[in-house]
C-alpha cells in the first residue's frame, strides 16, 4: 500500500523519540484508558509491536499471528487476513485515544500504513495538507460538530416545550403522573433512566480517503459490529470509519415534548442514555422509559417480546398477533404525495425486575411514535387502555401491551385507534431478564 510522500516525512521511528521506560508506559496507558476494548488482544500487539520497536526490528505477519494472536504455525497468510484486520484496528485505535485522552502531546505513536511497526510522529503534521488533500482525521469532528449543533438546537426547542407545558398545563401532569399506569416508575425512590432509540451509522471514504457518506446498516449497530463488518471483508475494511454517530428518528423530539413533563412532575433523578449505550446494570438498577421506534429497541427487544402476544413479521415495519394470526403493517415509511398512510404505535410495560420497571413508547415509525406518546401523555387515552385489558389491578396495569392503528396524510396524523391489548405473563419477562 502506497503512502503519502508527506506522511512518510513526518515518522520517524518511535525508539528514536522515546526511550523504552516511556514507550511502555504510553503501551500501559493507553491499554488501561479502554479505547483498545474489552479484546486483550489489542493490548498485546501494541505491546509486541512496542517491544520489536524498541528492538528496531519489524516483524513478519507470520510472527504476529503466531506470537500476538494464538495460531499455529501452519497459519496462512495469503488466506487469512485476521492480522492484517487487527493491525488495522489497532491503527484506528491509536488514533481514537489521542483524540479523546491525549490531544496535547508533542509526539504521538503511530502505526503506518502498510507496516508491521511503531511509528512515531508530531502532533502538528497530523493536521498539515499533502497534495491538495485535507487529512481526513479532522473530517469526523467537523461532521459530529454540526449534529452537536443541531441537537442544541433541538434541546433549546425541547426546553422551552417543556417549561410551557409544565407552566400552562400543570393540572394535566399531575393527573397523568398520578395514574396508575406511571405509577410504577413515579412513586418509588428508584432513579429514572429515559432511552432514547438510536442507529449507528459510520463512515464510508472515497478514493481520496474523505468520507463520502455516512451509512446506515442495520446489522452493524455499534463500533463493535462495524469491526465484525470489516473482519468480514478485509479489502473493503479500510474504506469504513467510525465516527461515533448515531441519530434519532423526528418523532423523538415531539415524544420528548409529551413525556419529559410527566417524569419532572415526580421530582425524581431522570437521566437520558442513548440505546446504543444502554448496560444491563442500567436495566436492573433503575426505571426504564423507552422513547424510540420498535426497530431500535436492541438490549430491551428479547424482553418486550418474551411473553408478547405479538411477534415480528417481515421487517421491523410489520407485527403478526400470533392468536389471531392478523397482521398489522406500516406503509407510512415513503408515504407518496396526497396519499393516505398508516402506521402502528406500540406500548409495553413489564417490570425488568422485582424493584424496577420498563415503559416502551414506540412506534413502527413516527406516526405511531408521536401518538403512542400523545396518549400517554393524556388522562383518557390511559383510561382506555385500563378498559382495554378489563383489569385495573396494580399486577395487570404493571404488565401489558399495548397497540394503536394511526391513519394519516401527507406526513399529518388524522386518526388513531386502539386495535390491540394484551396482559403480559412477568414471570416470563424475569426468565429472559435472568439471562442478560
Amino acid at each position: 500500500m502506497n503512502q503519502n510522500p508527506a506522511s512518510q516525512a513526518s515518522e520517524t521511528p518511535a525508539s528514536s523519540v522515546f526511550t523504552p521506560v516511556q514507550l511502555r508506559a504510553l503501551a500501559r496507558e493507553i491499554v488501561a484508558s479502554g479505547v483498545l476494548g474489552r479484546s486483550k488482544k489489542y493490548g498485546a500487539l501494541l505491546e509486541f509491536l512496542v517491544e520489536c520497536s524498541i528492538e528496531s526490528k519489524s516483524p513478519k505477519e507470520i510472527e504476529l499471528a503466531v506470537s500476538v494472536l494464538g495460531k499455529n504455525e501452519s497459519f496462512d497468510v495469503s488466506s487469512d487476513s485476521s492480522v492484517r484486520v487487527y493491525v488495522h484496528q489497532l491503527r484506528k485505535k491509536l488514533d481514537n485515544y489521542y483524540r479523546d485522552f491525549d490531544k496535547t502531546s508533542a509526539h504521538r505513536i503511530i502505526i503506518p500504513k502498510g507496516q508491521y511497526t511503531v511509528a512515531a510522529t508530531s502532533h502538528s503534521s497530523l493536521h498539515k495538507t499533502g497534495g491538495g488533500k485535507t487529512w481526513s482525521i479532522a473530517e469526523p469532528f467537523q461532521i459530529k460538530g454540526l449534529l452537536i449543533a443541531a441537537v442544541i438546537l433541538l434541546a433549546a426547542n425541547l426546553i422551552y416545550l417543556v417549561k410551557s407545558n409544565s407552566r400552562t398545563e400543570p393540572d394535566r401532569l399531575n393527573s397523568v403522573a398520578s395514574h396508575a399506569i406511571w405509577k410504577s416508575v413515579l412513586e418509588d425512590q428508584h432513579p429514572i433512566m429515559l432511552v432514547m432509540g438510536d442507529y449507528y451509522i459510520f463512515g464510508e471514504l472515497n478514493a481520496n480517503g474523505n468520507i463520502a457518506r455516512m451509512v446506515r446498516e442495520f446489522n452493524v449497530n455499534s463500533s463493535s459490529d462495524l469491526e465484525d463488518l470489516q473482519f468480514q471483508d478485509i479489502e473493503q475494511a479500510e474504506n469504513y470509519l467510525d465516527l461515533d454517530l448515531s441519530y434519532m428518528p423526528e418523532g423523538s423530539a415531539y415524544a420528548l415534548a409529551r413525556i419529559v413533563p410527566i417524569l419532572q412532575a415526580s421530582n425524581k433523578t431522570v437521566n437520558i442514555t442513548m440505546m446504543s449505550d444502554l448496560s444491563t446494570a442500567d436495566i436492573r438498577d433503575n426505571h426504564i422509559v423507552y422513547i424510540g421506534y420498535i426497530s431500535a429497541l436492541e438490549k430491551l427487544k428479547q424482553m418486550t417480546f418474551a411473553s408478547s402476544g405479538l411477534q415480528i413479521g417481515r421487517s421491523y415495519d410489520e407485527l403478526i398477533d400470533k392468536e389471531s394470526l392478523r397482521f398489522f403493517t406500516s406503509d407510512a415509511g415513503l408515504p407518496e404525495e396526497g396519499e393516505q398512510f398508516r402506521d402502528y404505535g406500540m406500548f409495553s410495560t413489564y417490570p425488568a425486575s422485582s424493584e424496577t420497571q420498563v415503559l416502551m413508547i414506540a412506534g413502527m415509525r413516527d406516526a405511531g411514535l408521536m401518538h403512542t406518546a400523545k396518549a400517554l401523555s393524556e388522562t383518557q387515552s390511559l383510561d382506555d387502555l385500563v378498559v382495554a385489558i378489563d383489569d385495573d389491578t396494580d399486577e395487570a396495569v404493571a404488565s401489558f401491551e399495548a397497540l394503536f392503528e394511526v391513519y394519516g396524510l401527507d406526513r399529518l396524523n388524522f386518526e388513531a385507534n386502539l386495535v390491540y391489548a394484551n396482559s403480559l405473563d412477568a414471570s416470563a419477562i424475569w426468565s429472559q431478564q435472568s439471562k442478560l
